[in-house]
């Protein structure tokens, strides 16, 4: 008993006090650029109520928009080289901030005038493009903000220090510690700021026009161009500015403006090209900064990202709005509830990833992807016990079981970015660091893209409706759930048995399972390593 008490008490040091005392003042405006992304989650519950109750968009339309607004996530070598590379007036960090944040407002107003139903907005385009053009110009505006952050943050650390009245060189030792608190800093920054606005979403919802919450997102951008205004960093001779890559900048502005043609001029398949060309280049990308590395490595390295890949294309992918849909009208959730699961879900999980990224770390991949997919399949059975009546047979009210359900299943997705980065970090190459996060980053965000579109398919073949009514009152689309629980069954089904099989394929030779447990041995003894953030955005 004294011994559990004495590893509470030092996990509690390390994971509370640590961050505290690290904190410096330099460090504040840097961090409230990383807090505003956060704090962009307390609209999402009346996104989620506006998008059922004012738009005539389908369940197919509405996950289509999100599989063309996640592409920017998935181009973020090209704003790595330009913010190295490119100034904009004079300035290659902060001009990128005020850049994103000039994006988020065009978005945001295109947004809020859809909501409030202003001409000037309505008649630039169908509910579906316009949706569409605000949610990627957000997205863009957030990756842009979040590149040029990350770069920063290997900035506001000083190099020097004063001794004797004397200006001397700090330590590498020292550097390389304080970067990496500064890196557990800024992805803190992001955590309590959705933790801190994850209830207030509902209650918003709940009181307040969905126009107006939606204008109030523009406070955003705000806080994150005062962020870049006061963020001091080191003195301009000391920025190293690398010389442009034109192979990776002019051929990711390639493939972004193919992106757009194909978005504008979609023929059905568009986003499915989109995704292969996607791979591809992402995938000779990767070959191209680890062609160094030894055979042996090489093939873990291939058949860990796969496995990698694969759980989460088709594990962490969503059903779809369909579900939420039925919440609402079949179990008569309302928007302070989602509130309120919200918060228990973020509270959760940030309780969990404080408390125990440093044991999940020391696992073998194998053993925590396994884990994982066994246990997001348990997770997936109270909704479906929800759908089919369980909690009318059990006389417990479908609330408990929702609030139940978040709790257990909240700390999923951030547990399996621990062998993700941990993985990302072990095999970058020493003279491509920022490049192999970029590619990592971008081909794990792919995959979640991927899952998108799986559950566009599902969608096309198991129909789910919400009434959809014009302005007469004239129903449009007749309220239809009936195929809901095939919906969910395909997902929790192929969310196991795929994932799975590949992950034990993967593994299925012992040398790969002892080459793993070697480097997860290396990771554990190695100094941390700033990681890269938000790669679930």
């Amino acid at each position: 008993m004294k011994n559990l008490w004495n590893w509470i008490r030092t996990k509690t040091d390390k994971a509370l006090l640590t961050p505290i005392k690290a904190l410096k003042l330099r460090y504040v405006p840097l961090l409230l650029i990383y807090f505003s992304y956060g704090l962009s989650g307390f609209s999402g519950v009346a996104l989620s109520f506006w998008e059922k109750d004012h738009l005539s968009l389908s369940a197919e339309q509405l996950i289509s928009i999100g599989v063309w607004g996640f592409v920017p996530w998935t181009l973020k070598m090209i704003f790595g080289q330009m913010v190295d590379s490119v100034p904009i007036l004079g300035s290659r960090r902060k001009s990128y901030v005020f850049l994103g944040a000039i994006l988020m407002i065009v978005g945001t107003v295109l947004l809020a005038g859809m909501a409030g139903q202003y001409p000037w907005i309505m008649n630039l385009g169908s509910q579906y493009s316009l949706y569409l053009l605000s949610s990627v110009l957000m997205t863009l505006g957030f990756v842009i903000q979040d590149v040029a952050a990350d770069t920063m943050s290997t900035e506001v650390v000083e190099t020097y220090e004063i001794h004797n009245s004397k200006k001397i060189p700090r330590s590498e030792r020292a550097i390389q510690s304080e970067l990496s608190m500064v890196q557990v800093l800024g992805r803190l920054a992001l955590s309590l700021a959705l933790f801190s606005v994850a209830g207030l979403g509902g209650w918003l919802a709940e009181h307040f026009s969905y126009e107006f919450i939606f204008w109030l997102t523009l406070c955003l951008p705000l806080i994150s161009c005062v962020g870049a205004l006061f963020v001091k960093l080191e003195k301009p001779e000391h920025h190293l500015k690398r010389p442009l890559d034109k192979k990776v900048l002019f051929g990711g502005i390639t493939f972004a403006a193919f992106s757009v043609a194909m978005a504008i001029y979609d023929f059905g398949y568009s986003q499915e090209i989109v995704f292969v060309v996607s791979f591809a280049l992402l995938s000779t990308m990767l070959y191209w900064v680890t062609r160094e590395l030894s055979r042996p490595k090489f093939k873990t390295l291939v058949f860990t990202m796969t496995a990698l890949f694969i759980y989460r294309m088709l594990t962490l992918s969503g059903i779809g709005p369909g579900l939420q849909w039925w919440f609402i009208d079949g179990l008569g959730f309302d928007p302070a509830f989602f509130g309120v699961l919200r918060q228990i879900g973020a509270t959760i999980a940030l309780i969990f990833l404080w408390f125990f990224a440093d044991f999940l770390a020391n696992r073998p991949v194998r053993s925590v992807l396994l884990i994982l997919v066994v246990l997001e399949a348990v997770m997936s059975l109270p909704e479906l016990g929800l759908y089919y009546g369980v909690h009318t047979w059990l006389g417990v009210s479908a609330h408990t079981i929702a609030m139940f359900d978040t709790a257990l299943s909240s700390p999923l997705t951030d547990i399996s970015m621990v062998p993700m980065l941990a993985m990302i970090a072990y095999y970058a190459p020493a003279h491509y660091r920022g490049t192999w996060f970029a590619v990592g980053a971008s081909l794990m965000n792919l995959a979640l893209n991927g899952g998108q579109l799986i559950s566009k398919y599902l969608n096309q073949i198991f129909v789910v409706t919400r009434e959809v009514q014009d302005s007469a009152g004239n129903i449009l689309v007749p309220q239809n759930y009936d195929a809901l629980g095939w919906l969910m069954w395909s997902k929790v089904v192929m969310g196991f048995v795929i994932p799975f099989v590949v992950i034990m394929f993967c593994f299925r030779e012992r040398k790969l399972l002892v080459q793993e447990n070697e480097i997860i041995e290396d990771i554990s003894a190695q100094p941390p390593i700033p990681s890269e953030k938000k790669l679930d955005m």
